[in-house]
């Protein structure tokens, strides 16, 4: 990067992390969403400042249109993914977490449900409803009218909506939850697994052909139970889990014999839970070793 005193350069600094946001939300990944980073920084230093009248928005623009440019790429590469796709887990900081609005945006229910959208759909609704963008700013972004923007927006929303988890628990209960599965994956016992499961469960794990994992979700309390039961009973590993936050939300790190085999990331509704989504593939879990800075202004 240029001198951090030159005003291309402060600018791009000052709005990396909303930058960042935006394309890990579109995206699902974060080294991809490094990329686009990189590649709007490319496109930034080319642009006549002088004929800029809202940095913010203009950044968010390139941001937008690479983020587009990979998401249609991406959706070739997961055509040819072995078992389920989930996002790539971030380790985020307490203030992510209360943040109500900006973990709701990256939890991974939410997530996997832009992953229901059209790459259109998908940067629409995340600049309108996530980032309240207005319509021209955002028409400008994905190369439609402001007329069409809005019936995409609709479109995206009334979608969403229909899919949306229920509303998230106070993190007392959250936190209670969670180490309620902790000691009963630790001490691989079926009926504490039972008793904090609500009994439409969903697992949803992603191992990437690399790590076992199951190929479609595994849906209800007892199959849960017994996918995760049968598995560790082939693992002499020690396995031990760590109460962590994952994309502003309650998650586990699991590790076997002290090395991080995965990531777990939580949903509770009432008091149980909902939503297991384990993240085992290798390639995915670089962000969770090191917090990394998300935010929605």
């Amino acid at each position: 990067m240029s001198d951090p005193t030159d005003p291309a350069t402060e600018a791009f600094v000052a709005h990396r992390d909303l930058l960042f946001t935006v394309a890990y939300e579109m995206l699902g990944s974060a080294v991809d969403a490094e990329d686009v980073l990189q590649e709007t920084w490319l496109r930034w230093v080319k642009v006549d400042l002088a004929r800029v009248g809202d940095q913010r928005a203009y950044l968010v623009r390139i941001t937008t249109r690479q983020s587009l440019n990979r998401l249609r790429a991406m959706q070739r590469r997961k055509e040819t993914y072995v078992g389920q796709w989930l996002p790539e887990p971030l380790l985020t900081a307490p203030d992510v977490a209360e943040d109500v609005e900006l973990a709701e945006s990256v939890s991974m229910a939410l997530m996997l449900v832009l992953e229901t959208l059209s790459p259109t759909e998908r940067a629409v609704f995340v600049l309108r409803e996530v980032f309240e963008f207005d319509y021209d700013d955002i028409a400008a972004a994905v190369d439609k009218t402001p007329g069409a923007v809005r019936q995409i927006a609709h479109r995206a929303r009334r979608h969403v909506d229909a899919r949306r988890p229920r509303q998230a628990v106070p993190a007392s209960v959250a936190r209670a939850a969670v180490e309620s599965l902790r000691r009963a994956l630790e001490t691989r016992d079926p009926q504490g697994l039972l008793d904090v499961l609500a009994p439409d469960v969903v697992l949803v794990s992603d191992g990437g052909g690399v790590k076992r994992a199951a190929l479609r979700p595994v849906v209800g309390a007892e199959k849960v139970a017994r996918f995760y039961l049968g598995g560790s009973r082939r693992v002499e590993a020690a396995l031990t889990t760590e109460p962590t936050t994952v994309n502003g939300n309650p998650a586990l790190a699991v590790r076997l014999d002290g090395e991080l085999d995965g990531v777990m990331a939580i949903r509770v509704d009432d008091t149980r839970i909902t939503g297991l989504y384990f993240v085992r593939n290798p390639e995915k879990l670089t962000h969770v070793r090191t917090e990394t800075s998300l935010t929605l202004r």
